[in-house]
């Protein structure tokens, strides 16, 4: 049996989970999310604490179990306390900027981009460490939001100049040597 799928979910105070067949509503003090599950996953609320069961020892229904444990999990946490993605900039003139809701970056183009957060998404900007924090309560959506403002300028391996997460080590590169006598 699943490790992942067994453990149950820790429902913290204030946040509600409604189960309507396979559709799990949760609410909290950040928002409400809903997702639909198949139907091989049965879910329960038992002494404050959500449990997720499978229906047979099948392979695909296996894997479902912890993955469907995990999405509930990422739900309960986003609705309660969110989630953050921190992106620092580094080179010579780059800097992230804010207008409005908008985030702007001067990354070495000849014209500032200009991001504008999807819906639930918020961007905090710290100008003189050059970090920009995307916050959000549905994960997967603050990582993908994360990635794309990441796209716009990869960090590149020579001088590692561009956008990239706090914490990611950029492999570098050497860059030309001069001729060699033979």
């Amino acid at each position: 049996m699943s490790r992942i799928g067994r453990s149950p979910v820790v429902l913290p105070t204030g946040v509600q989970v409604e189960i309507d067949g396979s559709l799990v509503k949760v609410k909290g003090p950040r928002g409400e999310m809903s997702r639909t599950f198949l139907p091989v996953v049965d879910f329960s609320v038992e002494n404050n604490e959500l449990v997720v069961k499978r229906s047979s020892d099948e392979p695909m229904v296996r894997a479902l179990h912890g993955t469907s444990r995990t999405l509930v999990q990422n739900m309960v946490t986003g609705v309660s306390s969110g989630f953050t993605k921190v992106l620092e900039i580094d080179g010579v003139g780059y800097r992230p900027d804010m207008d409005g809701n908008n985030l702007v970056l001067y990354v070495g183009y000849s014209h500032p981009v200009v991001f504008e957060p999807p819906e639930g998404i918020v961007f905090e900007v710290d100008t003189k460490v050059r970090q920009v924090k995307v916050i959000g309560s549905d994960k997967e959506q603050v990582g993908q939001t994360a990635a794309d403002i990441r796209k716009i300028r990869p960090p590149e391996p020579y001088k590692g100049k561009g956008i990239r997460y706090q914490g990611e080590k950029i492999r570098r590169k050497a860059g030309k040597s001069g001729k060699t006598k033979k």
